[in-house]
């Protein structure tokens, strides 16, 4: 990262277990000459009188506390020639390209932290934001920063699904609303039920019903498209066994979107468990002032290009190598 890079420091006590105020006056100083005054590496050193070496640990530390966040404007990646392309093929708003990580070019990391960093930028004050969940969604809210946005309202859209993943609804929705300063409304309920009967039941109980409510007054929304294939999220967390994932694949599905199928254009792809789950329905994902859409890893093209064919989607933070996938399907 150039010496001149864009940086934000800030202040407040110390966490649990860390240095106590005295020590930190050395990273703050080395930070503070890096990233406000751009002096380099050697310069901060005869400056502060200490090796080169401890230099870079000052700065490491630093960043290593929050103290420091180092990004890329999304101007820079909304100003690529493909993410051009990719509004005027697909009738998106806005979209953001990130170049292949050349060292992990299936790796999500670039896209995940382009779209945290992009997504406060998204906001306005008052706005209700729909959480979808998934692996990307996960470790795209890891990187959101502390950017408090007034009055907002961060809404789990699917119910919970216990699974060793890591990335329960909950926690997507919770952190999200953490970094933003919103509201957060969980939906506490599972994602499925065992008959329809109690499904009914349940979703007619007066905080049930006060949460679903909540969910259908979104107007923005984040997500992922996940795939149709035998690692899809939805068979690791238990929802379609593989089988059942090759079945309806067969009948056309293509992408899900909070836990529902839907085929090449958008349309809904029923399954056997849908009259079993409670969340957000697919009609009311679309048509958002603001749907931004998070791909990111292999296999991804063909499911976001069914979620921009639905209308599922008005911003794109995606790869150049899905962007180029994307230009070469009929959109």
């Amino acid at each position: 990262m150039p010496n001149s890079a864009p940086g934000r420091l800030r202040g407040g006590a110390p966490e649990a277990g860390r240095l106590p105020p005295r020590d930190d006056g050395p990273f703050v100083e080395a930070a503070w000459l890096y990233y406000h005054d751009g002096l380099n590496q050697t310069e901060i050193a005869e400056r502060m009188q200490i090796s080169r070496a401890s230099v870079v640990n000052y700065l490491a530390e630093a960043r290593s506390r929050g103290w420091v966040r180092v990004h890329l404007d999304s101007d820079v990646f909304r100003g690529h020639r493909l993410a051009a392309e990719l509004c005027a093929a697909y009738g998106l708003a806005e979209a953001q390209v990130v170049p292949d990580d050349p060292v992990d070019p299936a790796g999500t990391g670039r896209v995940t932290r382009a779209a945290a960093d992009w997504l406060p930028r998204l906001l306005a004050p008052g706005d209700r934001l729909g959480v979808s969940w998934g692996a990307t969604v996960y470790q795209m809210a890891q990187q959101v920063p502390q950017f408090p946005v007034p009055d907002l309202t961060v809404i789990q859209l699917l119910g919970s699904r216990p699974a060793a993943l890591g990335f329960a609804p909950e926690a997507c929705t919770a952190m999200l609303a953490q970094r933003l300063g919103g509201q957060c409304i969980n939906l506490h309920v599972p994602l499925i039920l065992s008959d329809k009967g109690l499904r009914d039941a349940l979703c007619a109980e007066p905080v049930v019903q006060a949460q679903l409510e909540a969910l259908a007054t979104c107007n923005k929304t984040v997500l992922a498209c996940g795939t149709c294939d035998a690692e899809a999220h939805v068979v690791r967390s238990g929802i379609l066994d593989p089988e059942g994932i090759a079945a309806y694949r067969a009948q056309g599905a293509e992408g899900v979107i909070c836990a529902r199928l839907i085929d090449a254009e958008g349309r809904p792809v029923i399954t056997e468990v849908e009259s079993r789950m409670i969340g957000v329905s697919l009609d009311q994902m679309r048509d958002k002032d603001m749907a931004l859409l998070v791909a990111a890893g292999p296999g991804r093209a063909r499911p976001a290009r069914a979620a921009l064919r639905g209308g599922f989607v008005t911003h794109l933070t995606t790869s150049t190598s899905i962007a180029k996938e994307l230009l070469e399907m009929t959109p």
